[in-house]
């Protein structure tokens, strides 16, 4: 079982102590920085000159330098840019003015796990990688609550980098929820492997599979709609606050016998050889050596996938009833 901790225990001081530099943003950038700010902590934000973020990282309160500049003169360098960007801008903009004996800080294990990032040897370098979106980092910690985050050491220098890593952790709100003690290998594969199976890959894929289904048996894409797609959030928001044993025991006999006799219909035995051969291509480096070509040949995958998702049926039905239940909400 995982060591889970929380704040109490945690120093304050260590983070506060430090400079820290932000490089990027977006979403997770944006929410890291704003909680470093309102937690004490003396924090910069690294961006281009030419950045079309400058203005609003400026405008909430945030001090703002090119990317070397900031790391120049910090003592801890939060890398929030995004994954296929990361090693470009740090062999370019972070490893030749990074500070002896200063730190490193990753939301995602990719880079560091991977190795397309390999940090001198004097450096701390740290993982602590919040469970949501940047978004709901800063709504939770303006509500003065917290999520949940995974935290790792993968290289400790200096002898002191966990606790550093539960500081930084602490300026987040995530001691609040929860900080689960873990490795880059851990937080990289799981994480990749939950993205695929699951959270988009799985979840995306089984809704139009599902809808497509109805559609084409002869039932109203309308209706489709909303037993395919527009009702997972309300069972999973029951799962998220009850879990999954509960939700079952929430909902209708019907609806639970037919989970239990013929869910594993469809997430059968097939399903879960796909799942362990695509951990395989994961643990083995295969899917990362695909997004890497992927990405130096200019996104041909994406961007084909992109147009078709946006003319399928499912999109066009969900488009028209969003905008009457928002317009009428």
């Amino acid at each position: 079982m995982a060591t889970v901790l929380y704040d109490t225990g945690i120093n304050p001081s260590l983070i506060r102590a430090r400079r820290v530099a932000v490089l990027g943003f977006g979403a997770q950038g944006r929410a890291q920085a704003m909680n470093l700010k309102d937690s004490g902590v003396n924090v910069s934000v690294g961006l281009r000159a030419g950045s079309t973020s400058r203005a609003a990282a400026e405008a909430a309160g945030l001090k703002v330098a090119e990317p070397a500049a900031a790391v120049s003169k910090a003592d801890v360098v939060v890398m929030l840019i995004p994954d296929e960007t990361q090693p470009r801008v740090y062999a370019e903009a972070v490893a030749p003015v990074l500070r002896k004996n200063g730190a490193l800080i990753f939301a995602h294990g990719y880079n560091i796990h991977y190795q397309r990032i390999v940090p001198r040897p004097d450096m701390d370098v740290m993982l602590v990688s919040p469970s949501g979106i940047g978004e709901h980092v800063r709504a939770e910690y303006q509500a003065d609550r917290g999520v949940p985050a995974l935290m790792a050491v993968q290289q400790d220098a200096s002898g002191n980098a966990r606790a550093l890593a539960l500081s930084y952790a602490w300026a987040q709100g995530h001691g609040r929820a929860g900080i689960i003690e873990s490795s880059f290998r851990e937080e990289t594969e799981t994480d990749l492997f939950a993205e695929q199976a699951v959270l988009c890959g799985g979840l995306t894929h089984l809704i139009i599979a599902a809808f497509d289904t109805l559609v084409q048996s002869g039932y109203a894409p309308e209706v489709a709609y909303f037993t395919c797609l527009y009702e997972v959030r309300l069972i999973a928001d029951i799962i998220n606050r009850k879990g999954i044993a509960s939700m079952r025991e929430s909902i209708s006999t019907t609806a639970e016998f037919g989970d239990y006799t013929r869910g594993p219909r469809v997430i059968g035995p097939a399903t879960r050889t796909a799942m362990k051969e695509l951990l395989g291509e994961i643990q083995n480096g295969q899917f990362a050596s695909e997004l890497e070509r992927e990405v130096s040949a200019g996104m041909p995958t994406v961007k084909i996938a992109r147009v078709r998702a946006r003319t399928q049926l499912i999109e066009t039905v969900g488009k028209a009833l969003r905008k009457h239940m928002q317009g009428s909400g």
